[in-house]
């Protein structure tokens, strides 16, 4: 048995066992949605601390509630528009034959959450919301290996001083269980400190897996920096225009319940990775997934799940921003961009 935790074979979420993950993209709109799946329903819960999020089926998720297993996750970018990405892959889903089964019919049950990305230079004059056929795509995608970065979900993402993205990661315990994490980063915050080259989730960093410029040396980091998003955007506030939406997962047997601390736990990372985090122009919210039976773990085995969700989320919101690239019509540039020799 491993002394210490360490990233998995893919260092994506899919490292949990029987994940899928699926994007779809539109270069023109620069805009897409990215699904997450299995072959069969998963557990899940969600906890939101932003201040303006924008959801689909997430109240069925409280640990309260009667649900307890979902078909798949959505992320997408649209804004409200990109709700009905959830639509798409419910579509998909009961052609397939999958969902809740209620006489001869079958309901996907298809949670979702959306980020801002209608002001980042993408052209947005459809006639047709382009949303539902996005998630279809992106389910249709789905698989053990994906690409981050400016896909999916992330591709039209903006955060605070550069654009955003696509991020994931995972970790192994050294028990040997799985934890990964899945974010769409679209943050008014920044996810570099002041002079855009480290990152705040630098310490957590493994393997130099988000370029390997270390931790900011510097001190006195009272005050945040001033948003260059909200400058490229116009200086147009809107309580929509950000959002980190994220998933953990991981492969242990949590309940519901368990499902939820896990999320708690995890916007943890939002807040060491992203500064600031959890505003009230934020949408902030993470979604806690397990694969594995629901007969739940102890006291101690989740804490630890728990702290590596934090920590996984927070090296995978700094993976997306890092593995970000440029396109034709960008309003923000690029981490690499601003750091070419990393």
């Amino acid at each position: 048995m491993d002394a210490v935790s360490r990233p998995g074979m893919k260092n994506l979420i899919t490292d949990v066992a029987r994940l899928k993950v699926g994007n779809a993209q539109d270069a023109t709109l620069k805009s897409g949605s990215t699904v997450l799946t299995a072959d069969a329903p998963f557990t899940a819960s969600v906890h939101v601390m932003g201040g303006a999020p924008g959801t689909r089926e997430t109240d069925l998720l409280a640990p309260d509630r009667t649900v307890t297993q979902v078909d798949a996750i959505v992320l997408s970018g649209g804004s409200g528009f990109g709700l009905d990405a959830g639509s798409g892959v419910a579509d998909a889903l009961r052609d397939m034959g999958r969902g809740y089964a209620i006489g001869d019919m079958h309901v996907p049950i298809v949670p979702g959450a959306i980020i801002f990305d209608l002001i980042n230079g993408g052209q947005k004059d459809w006639t047709e919301n382009p949303y539902r056929a996005l998630g279809r795509r992106a389910l249709d995608a789905a698989d053990v290996d994906f690409a981050i970065g400016s896909m999916g979900a992330g591709t039209g993402a903006l955060a605070g001083m550069q654009k955003g993205g696509l991020g994931s990661a995972s970790t192994i315990l050294p028990d040997g269980t799985v934890v990964g994490a899945l974010v769409a980063v679209n943050p008014l915050g920044s996810v570099t400190t002041p002079g855009d080259r480290h990152f705040w989730a630098a310490p957590f960093g493994l393997a130099g897996e988000f370029g390997g410029a270390g931790p900011d040396s510097a001190t006195d980091y009272v005050q945040p920096s001033v948003s260059r998003k909200e400058e490229a955007m116009m200086q147009t506030v809107s309580d929509r225009m950000n959002t980190t939406i994220a998933i953990v997962a991981t492969d242990a047997p949590l309940t519901k319940t368990q499902c939820h601390r896990m999320a708690v736990a995890a916007h943890d990372g939002i807040a060491r990775a992203i500064v600031p985090a959890h505003t009230p122009h934020d949408g902030d919210l993470v979604f806690g997934v397990a694969t594995g039976a629901e007969t739940g773990v102890d006291r101690q085995r989740l804490r630890e799940i728990g702290a590596a969700a934090a920590t996984t989320l927070a090296r995978a919101i700094a993976r997306g921003v890092y593995a970000a690239t440029p396109a034709p019509g960008d309003i923000m540039q690029t981490y690499r961009a601003m750091n070419p020799d990393l």
